[in-house]
């Protein structure tokens, strides 16, 4: 029995977004700014004597990182694919999204013991000194979180970077208020009681970054993706009798890749494949689809269930 096989490998690029091309500068800018600012937070948080302010550091420190390893990501995606990486570096952002999310995780381990430690005997602090500081980190913080606040939806890079300048500038925010209430009243324990509203802050931001990351290390379906809308889509197409084998994984933090047989008996042409694949990329976001049209199920060993 003749088994007709059609294949469309095209691509839509509707919301598709190149962190490079557009966040480049983004990236220098918010790397340079906050490096000379963890700096700034080192000397002047040992000088006062705050742990709130030096967890603060350690917290920049590991976002400066997270955008230096999120840059050079974005730029491993764009490289092209050569003989042995025939999707190019593309999985290289999720490596970094994941990397990222574990130095937050450890950030949150040092900030927890150091506090707990200072809450036994809590040492003086030069409160003018953390609010000028902490301050200054709320403007530089908030304005880099604003240059990636437009690709936070669409990149798990980007939305990691966005998250670790929000949350940077909310807790810089916290640390003025502690800090001008304990040259108000004196409570020296406030200092590591706000570090560990620190931490509890990043733990936050990496547990959530954390968890999307490992899914699309494990080619889990992409938050906000369903794979029964998915299936139904295709299921409804016109001709389609039957859709087996179908897997949507991420290619990258910003490109999600579909594949799927079709049984359709009728055959298939190259204006309903590209249809298809245009719809799946305005639907879905799936940009990066590969269709493949049986007549015949029967003969398809991948079409029972349990076969992957």
């Amino acid at each position: 029995m003749a088994h007709h096989h059609d294949h469309s490998h095209a691509h839509g690029h509707a919301g598709h977004s190149h962190a490079p091309d557009n966040f480049g500068w983004a990236f220098a800018i918010g790397a340079t700014l906050n490096t000379a600012f963890v700096i700034a937070e080192l000397i002047f948080g040992y000088a006062a004597n705050s742990l709130a302010l030096i967890s603060d550091a350690v917290h920049n420190l590991s976002d400066v990182v997270a955008l230096l390893l999120a840059w050079g990501a974005a730029w491993l995606a764009q490289k092209q694919p050569t003989q042995r990486h025939t999707y190019g570096y593309r999985r290289a952002s999720i490596l970094a999204a994941l990397f990222n999310a574990g130095l937050l995780l450890v950030a949150v381990g040092g900030i927890v013991v150091e506090a707990v430690n200072r809450f036994y005997a809590p040492p003086p602090v030069a409160g003018m000194t953390v609010v000028l500081v902490a301050a200054l980190g709320v403007a530089i913080n908030g304005f880099t979180a604003l240059l990636f606040m437009r690709g936070r939806h669409g990149d798990l890079n980007i939305r990691g970077a966005y998250l670790h300048m929000a949350a940077d500038a909310g807790v810089s925010l916290g640390v003025v208020v502690a800090a001008g209430i304990i040259m108000l009243t004196g409570w020296l324990w406030l200092d590591p009681a706000i570090s560990l509203v620190i931490a509890a802050v990043v733990f936050w931001s990496g547990w959530g970054l954390a968890r999307d990351s490992v899914n699309l290390a494990l080619d889990g379906v992409p938050r906000g993706i369903e794979l029964s809308d998915v299936k139904d889509y295709l299921g409804g197409l016109d001709g389609v009798v039957e859709v087996h084998d179908l897997h949507v994984w991420a290619m990258s933090t910003n490109e999600t890749a579909l594949t799927a047989h079709l049984v359709r008996p009728g055959g298939s042409d190259d204006a309903f494949l590209h249809h298809v694949c245009e719809e799946l990329s305005h639907r879905f976001n799936i940009h990066h689809s590969t269709l493949q049209i049986e007549v015949d199920a029967a003969v398809c060993r991948l079409a029972p269930a349990d076969r992957v």
